[in-house]
């Protein structure tokens, strides 16, 4: 099948400050977090799915994170929230975060976890009905964008999936999530069917992908392909270093890499044009340390064997011209500097470290303190960053601090959820004799 409209673009949204995070037994600290995003949008992705707005925890993050916006430092990346298509959700993201413009809002729509999340409480019209009311709930308090997911929709019906993405259009909602949820697509069925679904809605379609089977990158970029070839915008959902739930989400380096590159998409299928491969080996990098999960060495684009060449042939190939053996230049991509590792004297600064070894620390990174009270100050907020993040802290989270001191320690502060009512309330006053609440 053709195109019908060759303006139509290949956009990006990455998941891994929501999905991403979601990986069992893993997850991100608030500054980690901002860091992603402040990568992302050096790398010109054209969105973030920051998190999520009607949790408690993530407010200070998120609210930090749209301020960093306001202030030009997020320039290219649009920071979009998640939350279920209940009212109730969509009241308390707006609530909590009254800057927020971009949202995304999720139902089941399989009749599987219709029956199986809601124990026959819910029909597939109730489905529609909820996501309907938090759409014009969302449109209510000012949302610029919203789009409307649809999870386990591999194991949908069509014809259900069409109509919901059209009721909720009526409502307000500007995109459509595709979810793979359970990883059950394949290329060709993940082409066929969102085909179907983008010329019936004619809606911008997400295309949202997991690794259960191994295919999340072949069936978010075929699923891309099918958007465009049906005349609608396309948004590949993705994650650094493919993390997420179980076996993971799409790539985001082999995602671009396979859109930019490969025989059936460069130059046929337009890709927003802001991309910037060359901040690929700082991100994946970062998001490694953070995560503690490294990057395998066979990994796309990233991994370390990625462009080595042992083989006879193929070290006489590479040595005679790099495109006998290498599809694209690792100097696109931000690779190719030397990696210096100190084996000598080291000082480095945490949350137990003195005025020095902290100044030391910043004047090898060439960044100067106009009086003792800024030196002080930021010391004190690189200590709570290193509880914070319980890792060294990188360079970037160190610039960050220094730049942003006020932001940094907003999206530090957590305050935790406690109204000792009822049963603790009771508990706690039989272990102190007073009454809590």
């Amino acid at each position: 099948m053709s195109r019908t409209k060759k303006t139509n673009t290949i956009y990006f949204t990455d998941v891994t400050n929501r999905d991403g995070v979601q990986t069992s037994r893993l997850g991100l600290a608030k500054l980690q977090k901002t860091i992603i995003n402040l990568l992302l949008d050096k790398m010109g992705i054209t969105r973030s799915e920051f998190g999520f707005p009607a949790t408690k925890h993530e407010i200070n993050y998120l609210n930090g994170n749209l301020e960093l916006a306001d202030r030009g430092l997020i320039k290219t990346t649009g920071l979009s929230g998640w939350t279920r298509a209940v009212v109730s959700d969509v009241e308390a993201s707006f609530k909590n975060v009254p800057k927020l413009k971009r949202l995304n809002l999720s139902q089941s729509t399989s009749q599987q976890m219709i029956n199986g999340k809601y124990s026959g409480a819910k029909t597939p019209d109730d489905i529609i009905r909820m996501t309907c009311e938090a759409v014009e709930c969302a449109v209510s308090h000012g949302a610029k964008t919203i789009g409307v997911n649809a999870e386990d929709a591999s194991r949908s019906e069509l014809t259900f999936l069409i109509k919901y993405a059209l009721e909720a259009k009526k409502c307000g909602a500007q995109q459509f999530r595709y979810c793979d949820t359970l990883g059950y697509e394949d290329p060709q069925t993940a082409y066929e069917r969102v085909y179907e679904i983008a010329k019936a809605v004619q809606m911008p379609i997400e295309l949202h992908f997991h690794n259960d089977l191994g295919m999340a990158v072949g069936c978010s970029v075929r699923g891309a392909q099918a958007a465009i070839d049906a005349g609608c915008d396309a948004y590949i959902n993705t994650a650094i270093n493919g993390m997420g739930e179980r076996a993971g989400n799409a790539d985001l380096a082999s995602c671009l890499l396979a859109v930019l590159k490969s025989a059936g998409f460069k130059d046929k299928y337009p890709v927003d044009p802001n991309i910037d491969l060359s901040g690929v080996w700082h991100i994946a990098k970062y998001a490694s340390y953070a995560f503690g999960v490294p990057i395998p060495i066979n990994q796309p684009a990233t991994g370390y064997n990625a462009f080595a060449h042992e083989s006879g042939i193929h070290a006489d190939g590479a040595l005679k011209d790099r495109r006998n053996y290498e599809l694209y230049d690792y100097e696109e991509l931000g690779r190719g500097e030397p990696e210096i590792i100190e084996t000598g004297r080291m000082i480095t600064t945490g949350e137990y470290g003195g005025i020095k070894g902290f100044r030391n620390v910043y004047e090898n990174l060439e960044l100067e303190f106009k009086d003792e009270n800024e030196a002080r100050n930021i010391l004190e907020l690189v200590r709570y960053a290193n509880v914070h993040t319980q890792k060294p802290l990188t360079d970037s989270e160190l610039r960050f601090i220094y730049s942003c001191p006020d932001i940094a320690a907003q999206i530090m502060t957590v305050t935790p959820f406690f109204e000792p009512q009822g049963a603790i309330n009771k508990r706690l006053k039989s272990q102190t004799g007073k009454n809590i609440s």
